[in-house]
């Protein structure tokens, strides 16, 4: 996808950029579809807590699975779709690494957000604009539903992190809220916002589900001693780039469309 000169300058200068029809109808079922089994065979994974960090909520959920890649063809593939690879080498630049990816799900009425954290507190990169994330959301995100909130410009400051006590593993830190901007997609839209944006997801209030995919991408530029949660990282631009055969063993080049059919035709025969 070709961003305009508008877009590009965005991300920027305030380290986040908006998309709302990025994914069409057949991607955005078929991600529906996986998510729906990724909660039958029990690989969602509650990490909300009731305050101290550690006893898991009977009351509240944040629902996990991270890394979706090891799990799913689809997700697998999802990072190799021509639009995505164009999408961001276009922001951090070339060659372009798949660095991490997750889904949170937060059920309909007691689906609890994520609070407010920088993703570079994690990760470590020396430029914090030089990796993103591209959040999709899975279905329509709405500030009833808890949608992503981002403070524009936040990659400027590193803010200082401590441990979240509405999570069993997650940090958190305090920006200024009454900065933040409340992004609301489509399902299928998306937002790609840099490792040092500051940013949370906020409880769902509404009787749906609503999930969020996060794709985390860095310029290869920025791998020494960078922390990750992913053992296989492949390259996605550049001249290692092989389509995913030399770290999965197998080529998703070109093959987006053809996994999305068979993702949703399973879906059918079940």
């Amino acid at each position: 996808m070709k961003l305009s000169d508008a877009q590009i300058q965005q991300f920027c200068e305030h380290g986040y950029v908006a998309l709302p029809e990025f994914w069409d109808k057949n991607e955005v079922a078929a991600m529906q579809a996986e998510i729906e089994r990724f909660k039958q065979v029990g690989l969602l994974r509650n990490v909300a807590t009731d305050g101290d960090g550690v006893t898991h909520s009977s009351t509240k959920a944040n629902l996990q699975l991270c890394p979706m890649s090891p799990h799913s063809e689809l997700y697998r593939a999802m990072p190799f779709a021509p639009k995505v690879t164009e999408t961001v080498r276009q922001l951090i630049g070339d060659p372009v690494v798949l660095h991490l990816d997750q889904v949170f799900l937060k059920p309909g009425l007691h689906g609890s957000g994520t609070n407010w954290h920088q993703d570079n507190a994690y990760f470590k990169i020396p430029n914090p604009l030089r990796g993103t994330a591209l959040w999709t959301a899975v279905h329509d995100a709405t500030l009833a539903n808890g949608t992503i909130h981002v403070v524009p410009g936040s990659f400027r400051q590193e803010y200082e992190h401590s441990r979240d006590p509405d999570s069993d593993h997650h940090i958190r830190c305090y920006p200024p809220e009454d900065q933040a901007v409340a992004v609301e997609l489509p399902a299928g839209g998306v937002v790609l916002f840099a490792y040092g944006t500051a940013h949370c997801t906020r409880g769902n209030t509404t009787a749906k589900e609503r999930a969020g995919v996060a794709l985390h991408f860095l310029n290869a530029d920025q791998m020494e001693n960078t922390r990750g949660f992913m053992k296989v990282r492949p390259y996605l631009t550049g001249p290692d780039a092989s389509g995913g055969l030399n770290e999965y063993g197998m080529d998703f080049a070109g093959t987006w469309d053809k996994v999305v059919t068979r993702t949703l035709d399973a879906q059918s025969a079940n």
